[in-house]
């Protein structure tokens, strides 16, 4: 492999934004503050204060004196007084105070006669009785008590003679017994005898043993069928013989049919119609091959057109590695006008077709939406090939969908977008342009439906292997594929240098899964395996194993500010970011050398260079073990599974990345000091080209590393253990095969194909 198929370009350190989420603006007040704000409003609100009622006319009240009541203290900090609801009380029949009244200087008491009490007239003559009460009372003063009751109301009194009676009541009570035997003589009195007797024959007959199958009927109530129900199915219902001649009588009189049961049951394609348009999409639907993704696409675009008139506008990627598909994807196009039955022309125009594509800039195809699918494959093939190697992919999908919408609209029809692409895009232009692109399409009512591949687990890169067709050189050209999840969760370094695998994630690119998820549309996972994809896995992930590692789709603003609110979270995107080895200068500690000079100087001295800096990672390493071993608490209450695997599968990685480190020293330093001596050349035509770095399941440190091992060791198999079946436990066998010792390989190669004098070699391609 030569060094330039490795070189970083000049974006890479782009791949890690410095991670500061975004923070809505506030008040300028800490968050706790404005908590404590609302919460002093809501104490003023649960003793609020009615607003005063107009103004009246003043009335003149009584004194404190005058009235006999004393004055009321006045409220300590002035605040006005709540009134009290008066709670409900036996009223006492106490004497009723009356105002006192100043008496003048002398009171004369005119001397009371006969006269002064009689009425004025006399309407019948007076008994015997009568005549002796006044002769008693006469000239007496009426006593307090009988003003009392004078004044006092015949309702009043009354209900002070019930309340006391029913306080007398209270104190005597029936007891237990005798209630149930007043029961059960009320029962008896009210329940006729040959309603009993019914019931006990009905009983009596329903008792006897089962010794026949019988078609019986579950209920669906939660009250039949409840554990310790009685009988001999609990829950069933016995279905009664069926009268023929009396169903066949109800069947004329009410004409139904067998069918007619059916009517108002839509259909499935019906059911799926239906739905209101604006919800969200399937983020993951797994498919074979292109056929099978244009089939279902085919059909979404019925169910479509089942409501109007549609415009489809197809998106293609202009990177070198999408030629194939395109191709595919254009001998398809028939097809899919041929199921849609389209083809004749006094229904294809219910279907239009645009054709964009997409690299550094953005192509339009079609001049203007078209229904003819000559034109449309003509369109496809196109296509360009951007030697840029760069995929403004947001950027691309803003502008189709907005180029599109006014003619959508004005031509009443519903709209579409398919992108068909192999690569997530540019990062800083997903970054950039993703909320813009989402915000563009639900505007327009557009939904998007991608075509695309499985992004790498936890990373944003894969590597195409590409042979030069003229020196014959092979080349490992970095594409953007991931990652999955709005911010890298997994670590970027294998512990020697930059991630090369390929290993799948089980979902597709973030920014195309948001996309597809937001608008209702799509995203079509394709798993196969592409041979020139270096170091690929053929692994397809059940949903059902990865239902609880979704990754979260929200937007980069909220995933941020829910990763920064984390204290797990949080430090691990930091332990992650620390070892970032695109960041230049965190690269020169943590890249190892993997290939050494052929000659025993040079090689000496890259020996010497590479001991110091395992020195220096090593030490990292270890602080960094401290701290994942404080966080192992913080583990326990982490509700995210996603975050619960990535822990684990991180704090094993750091472990045994130590172990790998004290291996990788002490076999070099042991090398230096007794090199082994190798042929320079070997038949027919190779020679020494250098040592190469080679991982291995034999150490040389012994005890030193072995705790490490162990722990390392234990903790890849609890991932597996704990996270089956998912991209965690794929990655920790991975590790464990790799083993944890080092040694050298020789290199030898061959001269390589002649190339004429003067010949213009080919670029590496980007793609």
């Amino acid at each position: 492999m030569s060094d330039s198929s490795l070189s970083d370009s000049t974006h890479e350190s782009a791949m890690f934004p410095p991670f500061t989420p975004t923070v809505p603006p506030h008040s300028g007040k800490p968050p706790v503050d404005e908590i404590q704000d609302f919460e002093e409003f809501e104490e003023v609100d649960e003793f609020e204060e009615l607003a005063p009622e107009p103004t009246k006319p003043a009335v003149a009240a009584p004194s404190a004196a005058a009235s006999g009541t004393a004055p009321k203290k006045a409220s300590p900090t002035g605040a006005a007084t709540v009134p009290k609801t008066p709670q409900p009380t036996a009223p006492k029949p106490a004497a009723v105070a009356t105002p006192p009244v100043k008496p003048p200087a002398k009171v004369v008491t005119p001397p009371v006669t006969k006269a002064a009490i009689l009425p004025a007239k006399t309407a019948k003559p007076r008994t015997p009785e009568e005549a002796v009460e006044e002769i008693v009372d006469d000239g007496a003063q009426p006593t307090r008590a009988q003003k009392i009751v004078q004044n006092t109301s015949a309702a009043m009194i009354s209900m002070i003679v019930h309340l006391l009676g029913l306080f007398l009541l209270s104190y005597f009570a029936i007891d237990t017994p005798t209630a149930k035997k007043l029961l059960e003589i009320v029962s008896s009195a009210v329940e006729p005898d040959e309603l009993k007797e019914e019931i006990k024959v009905e009983l009596e007959n329903q008792l006897t043993e089962v010794t026949e199958v019988t078609n019986q009927t579950f209920s669906s109530s939660m009250d039949a069928g409840e554990v310790g129900a009685s009988g001999p199915v609990a829950g069933a219902q016995e279905v009664q013989p069926v009268d023929k001649a009396l169903l066949e009588e109800m069947v004329k009189a009410a004409d139904v049919t067998v069918e007619g049961l059916f009517i108002d049951t839509p259909s499935s394609k019906q059911l799926i119609v239906q739905a209101p348009d604006g919800q969200v999409g399937d983020a993951r639907a797994v498919v074979d091959d292109y056929n099978e993704a244009l089939d279902r696409i085919t059909q979404e675009i019925l169910w479509m057109l089942e409501k109007g008139p549609v415009l489809v506008v197809w998106a293609f990627d202009q990177s070198e590695s999408m030629k194939d598909d395109q191709r595919e994807i254009r001998d398809r196009i028939e097809h899919v006008y041929k199921q849609l039955g389209l083809v004749s022309k006094h229904n294809q125009d219910q279907l239009e077709t645009a054709v964009v594509s997409y690299g550094e800039g953005y192509i339009q195809h079609t001049r203007k939406p078209t229904s003819d699918w000559y034109e449309i494959k003509a369109c496809i093939d196109e296509v360009p090939s951007d030697p840029s190697g760069k995929e403004m992919m947001c950027s691309a999908v803003t502008q189709a969908v907005a180029t599109h919408r006014a003619y959508a609209q004005r031509t009443g029809r519903r709209m579409c977008l398919i992108l068909a692409t192999d690569e997530s895009g540019e990062q800083a232009d997903n970054q950039s342009n993703l909320e813009r692109a989402v915000a563009e399409a639900k505007a327009a009512a557009c939904k998007i439906f991608v075509i695309g591949r499985e992004a790498i687990f936890g990373y944003p890169y894969a590597h195409i292997r590409w042979i030069h067709p003229q020196t014959g050189h092979h080349h490992w050209i970095r594409i953007d594929r991931g990652p999955e999840t709005a911010f890298v969760e997994q670590l970027q370094t294998d512990g020697f240098h930059r991630r090369y695998d390929a290993h799948n994630s089980g979902f597709g690119p973030y920014e195309q899964t948001r996309m597809s998820h937001e608008t209702g549309g799509i995203f079509f996972l394709l798993p196969s395996l592409e041979t020139a994809l270096v170091r690929g896995e053929k692994r397809r992930y059940e949903l059902e194993a990865m239902r609880m590692y979704l990754p979260d789709i929200r937007s980069r603003m909220e995933v941020g500010q829910e990763i920064e609110g984390s204290e797990l979270r949080r430090s691990l995107t930091k332990v992650i970011y620390d070892l970032n080895p695109y960041n230049p200068e965190i690269a020169k500690i943590i890249e190892m050398r993997m290939e050494f000079s052929p000659d025993l100087p040079n090689l000496l001295k890259q020996i010497q260079i590479e001991s110091g800096k395992a020195t220096i990672y090593g030490e990292y390493l270890s602080r960094v073990e401290q701290e994942m071993q404080r966080l192992e608490k913080v583990r326990r209450h982490e509700s995210s599974p996603r975050w619960q695997a990535n822990y684990d599968l991180i704090y094993a990685q750091i472990i045994a990345y130590q172990a790998r480190m004290f291996e990788y020293r002490a076999y070099i330093q042991e090398f230096a000091k007794a090199p082994r001596v190798v042929p320079a050349t070997k038949p027919p035509n190779l020679r020494h080209t250098g040592w190469d770095i080679h991982s291995r399941k034999q150490i040389i440190t012994g005890k030193v590393v072995e705790p490490y091992i162990e722990r390392a060791t234990a903790m890849f198999n609890a991932v597996m253990t704990e996270h089956p079946g998912t991209p965690w436990a794929a990655r920790a066998e991975y590790e464990l095969k790799r083993g944890f010792g080092v040694h050298f390989v020789e290199e030898y190669h061959g001269p390589g194909r002649s190339v004429p004098p003067g010949t213009v070699l080919l670029p590496v391609p980007k793609m």
